[in-house]
């Protein structure tokens, strides 16, 4: 098997992180690789904030515990918090992938650059979870959404579409079974 397929058979969704920065030089080679992403008609309409500011994603955390806490469905609220209390899991960096508001494609353009990354991730050594809970800070539902989005340097033209998460997990964990009943062929 060659070493792109066994990247992808070794990714796991982290869910637990020392905390620990990652090295500038892997984090540099992670976003290079999202940035190689293709985009549709090689538009390129989105935008990466890279935070690695530890107390800024730990008052990302802070706002979304907040934000899950008032939503009148409990239960996932209940389920972070009997993890520690931990939205994004303690990782020292967070990408926000934005796309423009009006793209068609930022979508499926910010799709295909989290798993970009979570590959390139993956094979440096560096664990990852790709995140849509990262919104939640920036949402309608934040009461500080609009300070959280000036801190980072969300432009007024630009959408959440996709966040990761990466560090050095604490935690190891088998990659999901596979499920090939999942295929139909039609040939």
């Amino acid at each position: 098997m060659n070493e792109v397929l066994k990247t992808i058979q070794n990714r796991f969704s982290c869910r637990g992180y020392t905390g620990e920065p990652i090295e500038q030089e892997k984090l540099d080679a992670i976003v290079k690789a999202a940035l190689q992403s293709p985009t549709a008609m090689d538009a390129q309409r989105f935008k990466l904030i890279v935070i690695t500011n530890k107390d800024m994603v730990d008052q990302l955390n802070e706002a979304a515990m907040e934000v899950l806490k008032s939503d009148p469905n409990p239960a996932f609220y209940e389920r972070i918090k009997s993890r520690g209390g931990k939205v994004y899991y303690n990782a020292p960096c967070m990408v926000l992938v934005l796309k423009d508001a009006d793209s068609k494609h930022g979508i499926c353009d910010s799709g295909i650059m989290v798993q970009t990354m979570a590959l390139a991730a993956t094979s440096l050594g560096v664990d990852s979870v790709i995140c849509a809970m990262a919104s939640i800070p920036f949402s309608d539902k934040s009461k500080n959404a609009a300070e959280y989005k000036s801190k980072v340097g969300w432009e007024a033209d630009q959408e959440f579409a996709m966040g990761i998460l990466l560090g050095q997990g604490n935690i190891t964990k088998e990659p999901h079974t596979i499920s090939p009943q999942k295929v139909h062929y039609v040939r």
